[in-house]
């Protein structure tokens, strides 16, 4: 497995990572003894980079990724998230960058994970009712502390980046990117390349789109989120499905899935990008890392792009509500 650097401040991950929220919240299907096993063979093909958070489940995510990693935790970036507040019942209550709550989230995330430090630590959502001069200051408090050795944010827009980075260096930025997520391209990815900040895409398949494996609205189960989003429905279902399916005759050309394609045109928009696709059985999961080796000419590139510009998918990629809570 090949490996890139996330910032300036010495982080250095596999390639593409493995993105855990599916094992325990979301998605229909859950089977904790495959996702562990899952884990542990992305550490056996050399995946270091792990990302959970502790709303994921309501805190049952990093419990699961800490059973995982316990007899194997010096093969394991392990990235974690706060921010988004949840309730035991899973109701969701709001976002919080409060200083305090910092520090008692990253306590609670250390005892949930079963370990004495966490390798990069993103705050989930930016809170607008706290400065994130003040947020990042607590984060970096937990670095000085030895409780955490990165920072990074995720869904920021770029004066919030520039800001927070002046506080304490940020290494990695973690926002939605993906053959139909291609907004970043316009601010946030020039920001952060400006700043030398790494760049973490996650739904890198569009969640699961993109791998062509979703044909009609009924594929998903009733209790999937993506029911809920709005390209997940009526008429943009359908026109996304016609992009998906243009990336698959590529791929088909090609001679590989959908999916590694998808994945290969991320890698190749630069050296500073990782990817995270999500997956909790070890067959995707072969899939993903296959997109590694492969290479994509100039030709193939081009013809990406032009089936699938920015703004190709039809619909946000979130509810309104949702949406007004990213790139703040």
């Amino acid at each position: 497995m090949k490996k890139r650097k996330l910032g300036t401040e010495g982080l250095e991950v596999s390639t593409i990572g493995l993105g855990c929220m599916g094992m325990s919240d979301f998605y229909a299907g859950q089977d904790d003894e495959e996702s562990i096993k899952t884990i542990h063979y992305a550490l056996e093909l050399g995946v270091s980079l792990l990302d959970t958070a502790d709303m994921y489940g309501v805190g049952k995510n990093e419990e699961l990724v800490g059973r995982a990693i316990k007899d194997r935790r010096d093969k394991v970036i392990l990235a974690t998230k706060f921010g988004n507040v949840r309730g035991e019942d899973g109701s969701f209550l709001g976002v919080s960058g409060r200083p305090e709550y910092v520090k008692q989230a990253c306590d609670a995330s250390l005892r949930r994970l079963g370990v004495d430090h966490i390798d990069l630590y993103y705050q989930h959502r930016v809170d607008p009712n706290t400065p994130i001069e003040e947020t990042v200051g607590a984060m970096a408090d937990l670095v000085r502390e030895g409780k955490v050795r990165y920072i990074g944010l995720s869904e920021a827009g770029p004066d919030t980046i520039r800001t927070a980075h002046k506080v304490h260096p940020i290494s990695a930025l973690q926002t939605e990117y993906s053959l139909w997520s291609r907004d970043v391209e316009d601010e946030i990815l020039p920001t952060v390349r400006d700043l030398r900040i790494g760049f973490v895409p996650y739904s890198p398949l569009g969640r699961g789109f993109l791998t062509g494996q979703i044909q009609k609205f009924e594929d998903l189960a009733e209790d999937d989120f993506r029911r809920f989003s709005p390209r997940f429905q009526g008429e943009n279902f359908e026109k996304n499905i016609q992009l998906v399916n243009k990336i698959k005759e590529i791929a088909d050309r090609k001679g590989c899935e959908a999916s590694q394609l998808a994945l290969a045109w991320l890698l190749a928009q630069g050296e500073d990008i990782v990817p995270i696709p999500g997956t909790k059985r070890r067959k995707y999961l072969e899939e993903n890392i296959g997109a590694v080796e492969l290479q994509l000419t100039e030709e193939e590139l081009a013809r990406i792009n032009e089936i699938s510009p920015q703004g190709a998918a039809a619909g946000q990629r979130y509810d309104e509500a949702m949406m007004k809570g990213v790139n703040l």
